[in-house]
């Protein structure tokens, strides 16, 4: 096996030190990605103000191209007992700067009732 060198990216191509070029990294060009844990809280201060509903927390965050889907419980039915509320999953999407792309009811289903499969 052969060992190279590495060379730096930004450094000519002849090997010597220069310069890096990293006005090709703009801030305005690759903004800083949103975190996963402030997507999740976004997810749910964006499902409250949207829907008008009680979350129950975040159950899935997903990376997507362009930002985040954020699974959020919310309580659509208050019911006597507790364990029979009617619940709805939603999924947020939001883009690398918190803001929402779309969201939509996935499924809706009675606490308690485990999924099947």
């Amino acid at each position: 096996m052969t060992q190279g060198r590495i060379r730096d990216v930004g450094a000519p191509a002849d090997g010597r030190p220069g310069e890096r070029d990293d006005d090709r990294y703009d801030d305005e060009e690759y903004p800083e990605p949103l975190p996963a844990a402030e997507a999740a809280r976004e997810g749910l201060r964006l499902i409250t103000t949207l829907a008008g509903r009680e979350p129950q927390g975040v159950v899935s965050l997903e990376s997507t191209d362009e930002g985040w889907r954020v699974g959020v419980e919310v309580v659509e039915d208050h019911r006597i007992p507790a364990s029979t509320d009617l619940l709805g999953l939603y999924e947020i999407d939001i883009d690398v700067d918190g803001e929402l792309l779309g969201y939509r009811r996935v499924r809706r289903y009675q606490r308690g009732k485990g999924e099947v499969g």
